[in-house]
């Protein structure tokens, strides 16, 4: 799997997180990581951790999108662009080794796809606060 795909199947399953408790994901995880049998083992457990690891830093991450989204609260922001936010942000916060150029980028495809027409720009300009208030 290329990781724009790996991306995509982590929005997937995070997206879930906005209709379910922290302890009913363990659940959706597992269901999910089943739906992706025939991959290999490795982008398998890769999703998995990332997915918990992005779980895990979630108070801050929501906290970082949070100061960056002038006139925004989090529960304004609609639920897929949140979610594809939560992992661009985890991205630029917590990944050493993907360049927020990257994240931001994949974000932004990734909205073209499951967002409407206005998402891709809201989700450039709020990543890009978050590049500068890391740095």
């Amino acid at each position: 799997m290329l990781r724009s795909e790996i991306r995509e199947e982590i929005l997937k399953i995070m997206f879930r997180l906005s209709f379910n408790t922290r302890e009913e994901m363990e659940e959706q995880i597992a269901y999910s990581l089943e739906e992706l049998s025939g991959k290999s083992d490795k982008n398998i457990t890769y999703i998995n951790e990332k997915t918990h690891a992005i779980m895990d830093k979630l108070e801050d991450i929501d906290a970082k999108i949070s100061e960056c989204c002038e006139g925004w609260t989090i529960d304004r922001i609609g639920k897929a662009e949140l979610t594809i936010m939560r992992i661009a942000t985890y991205e630029i916060m917590f990944e050493e080794d993907v360049p927020s150029s990257v994240a931001i980028n994949e974000a932004v495809e990734l909205s073209k796809a499951y967002c409407d027409e206005d998402a891709k720009g809201f989700v450039n300009a709020v990543l890009g606060k978050i590049v500068k208030s890391v740095e």
